[in-house]
């Protein structure tokens, strides 16, 4: 229930007020990436991919975006079981647990959501100027659409931790 909830107010969060904010014509923060970001760990990676799908999917029919967001959420979802392993391999997870700020901690948030949004804003980026024509212009706008959105989802998990838990370093 806690996630089809946390699925609804990211995709309206997402439609109604982000995808107006618009920072140099190019460069908007993709906060609904964080539903796939904080699926529970012990996820089946078939379920994962679905997921990733039919959230992209659904992004993609507000924005008329043609499969963009889909495929780009689709290869972040990808990704995901391989960089939870890369930077977190002594950490145990408990069924069901979410790789948020509270078991990552700070630090650890920043390096996993960091390292999928830049793949994420790679996909988004490439594939709508279908082109390598600019490839350092489209570079810089990879990662400053990475930098934003990881802050805007920063910003929104912390708004949403229950409040004994807002303030815990790793």
């Amino acid at each position: 229930m806690k996630n089809i909830i946390r699925f609804i107010l990211l995709i309206l969060l997402q439609v109604w007020v982000l995808d107006k904010v618009s920072f140099d014509g190019f460069i908007i923060p993709y906060v609904y990436v964080l539903f796939v970001l904080l699926l529970p760990l012990n996820i089946n990676k078939s379920l994962l991919l679905l997921i990733a799908f039919g959230t992209g999917l659904t992004i993609d029919f507000f924005e008329n975006t043609l499969g963009l967001h889909a495929a780009a959420l689709v290869l972040l979802a990808f990704f995901r079981p391989g960089i939870i392993h890369l930077f977190f391999p002594r950490l145990e997870f408990v069924s069901g647990e979410e790789p948020g700020i509270i078991k990552l901690g700070l630090g650890g948030f920043l390096k996993y959501s960091f390292s999928l949004v830049f793949i994420f804003q790679l996909v988004i980026v490439f594939l709508e100027t279908f082109s390598f024509r600019h490839f350092l212009t489209s570079l810089w706008y990879v990662v400053l659409g990475t930098l934003v959105t990881v802050v805007f989802i920063v910003v929104t998990d912390l708004i949403f931790l229950p409040s004994k838990n807002k303030i815990r370093k790793r």
